[in-house]
């Protein structure tokens, strides 16, 4: 996966589309990412306890990998990967060739 927790991205499909916000969580099995601020869905539950409220909650929903792009220095960009000469291996943005983070 490409795309780490704390990154910033942009919405590239659906209702939120042009949106950005910082990854809060990726699901590397179902290719999704949990995007702050977008994809919105509402949940309703029941009160469980006496001490806990029930009703209706808004949260965010998780969103295709495939819908959402990194932006790296203001620019949204595809991301690719690189090795060093020690070895390593660090994430490039494929539009200006420097490494990230």
């Amino acid at each position: 996966m490409k795309l780490r927790k704390n990154d910033t991205v942009v919405v590239l499909a659906g209702v939120d589309k042009g949106k950005t916000g910082k990854v809060l969580s990726v699901e590397i099995d179902r290719d999704r990412v949990i995007v702050e601020g977008v994809n919105f869905v509402k949940r309703h539950t029941k009160q469980r306890s006496q001490g806990e409220q029930g009703g209706i909650l808004e949260m965010e929903a998780p969103i295709h990998v495939s819908n959402v792009m990194l932006i790296y220095q203001n620019e949204p960009t595809k991301v690719g990967y690189q090795r060093l000469a020690d070895g390593k291996k660090v994430r490039v943005a494929k539009r200006t060739g420097e490494t990230i983070d």
